[in-house]
């Protein structure tokens, strides 16, 4: 067979394969088989060289020829599939607008933010304003002006989150004093009557840190809520009358209170405040320790010194304060028996609220 003879044989064999080519991929791989360098029309090509002088022209011309007919026929194939899998792919993609819509679930508040909202509806409605304080916070108004001996426990590192001490810092402000993450809402009763005369009637809510390790009764952020009432003539019973309303209010009137005495630096006289067990209706049960009552709040009568870091007259004023902790209060509501389960973000739990 001569050279131009097999010229023409692969042309005939590259224009098969090219057309029976199904995709781009097996596509190139043809162009590579033919025209690459390795390929078998290079191959043909690269024996021009042994040729006579009087044929090199004729096989020359025709080598052209095949050349430019396989190129020509590997780009018009090419824009055939090209515009095929371009095609495939829009119907692949195609949405079919007849068919229904897929349902989101819609979100709710989280329990948390829930019971919060709850609890300052219910102040809301007995007349109490909203106050707001730093979450970072100076440790004269965390500690210092609401009582706190220099060498209380709660001062301590292993306490509380410390960001910075200032005591060698030129500090316009109270006194020098480090910088902290509050450990509770109470400083923004001292900055509410550093800047308002009373009457005051406030309610605190925001996050406060600790450093507790997370376990079922306590977390090293959680949410609290401060209650400060402060003008003439208040008294433990007006205490006592408005967390009464408050626990029948969260818990459903059936449910009692009852008042310990207990020490706090800011109150003086000072107590815990139990609700009777959900569960057991008081009788005793593992929920409540076979006890009958629950731990939900501390609060007390606020202390005169308090009151004298504030520029307000204790024989002309008394009140009250108190603080409770949103998240025991949701899983003594709902009977959650780890607090934990409130902040992991676990939608199977969370749905059921």
């Amino acid at each position: 067979m001569s050279v131009v003879e097999q010229l023409k044989e692969q042309q005939s064999q590259g224009l098969a394969a090219i057309m029976a080519a199904s995709d781009l991929t097996e596509l190139d791989g043809v162009r590579v088989a033919y025209l690459g360098k390795k390929g078998s029309l290079t191959g043909v090509l690269r024996g021009l060289g042994t040729l006579s002088p009087e044929e090199r022209p004729a096989v020359g011309k025709t080598a052209n020829e095949v050349r430019e007919a396989l190129e020509s026929a590997l780009e018009a194939r090419k824009s055939e599939l090209s515009a095929a899998d371009m095609q495939a792919r829009i119907s692949a993609d195609v949405v079919d607008v007849t068919l229904p819509g897929r349902k989101h679930p819609l979100g709710t508040r989280h329990l948390i933010n829930r019971i919060a909202a709850e609890i300052t509806d219910i102040f809301v409605g007995l007349g109490y304003q909203i106050a707001e304080g730093p979450e970072v916070e100076l440790e004269y108004y965390n500690f210092t002006a609401l009582n706190h001996p220099p060498q209380h426990p709660a001062r301590a590192a292993t306490d509380t989150f410390y960001v910075r001490d200032l005591s060698g810092d030129q500090f316009d402000g109270p006194e020098p004093s480090g910088v902290l993450l509050r450990t509770h809402t109470s400083p923004v009763q001292v900055r509410t009557l550093e800047n308002a005369e009373p009457p005051v009637y406030v309610l605190a809510p925001g996050k406060v840190y600790r450093r507790d390790i997370a376990d079922p009764s306590h977390l090293p952020q959680f949410t609290q809520i401060e209650g400060l009432v402060v003008d003439e003539g208040i008294t433990f019973a007006d205490l006592k009358g408005t967390l009464d309303h408050l626990v029948r209010e969260i818990f459903g009137p059936d449910r009692r209170t009852r008042f310990r005495p207990h020490f706090f630096p800011f109150t003086e006289p000072s107590a815990e405040v139990d609700v009777s067990c959900g569960i057991c209706n008081g009788e005793g049960c593992r929920f409540c320790k076979n006890s009958g009552w629950l731990e939900i709040l501390g609060c007390g009568m606020v202390d005169p010194n308090v009151f004298g870091h504030v520029g307000i007259d204790p024989e002309r004023y008394t009140g009250f304060a108190f603080g409770l902790g949103v998240e025991r209060i949701a899983a003594l509501k709902y009977n959650v028996p780890d607090l934990r389960m409130l902040v992991e973000g676990d939608m199977r739990f969370l749905r059921q609220f």
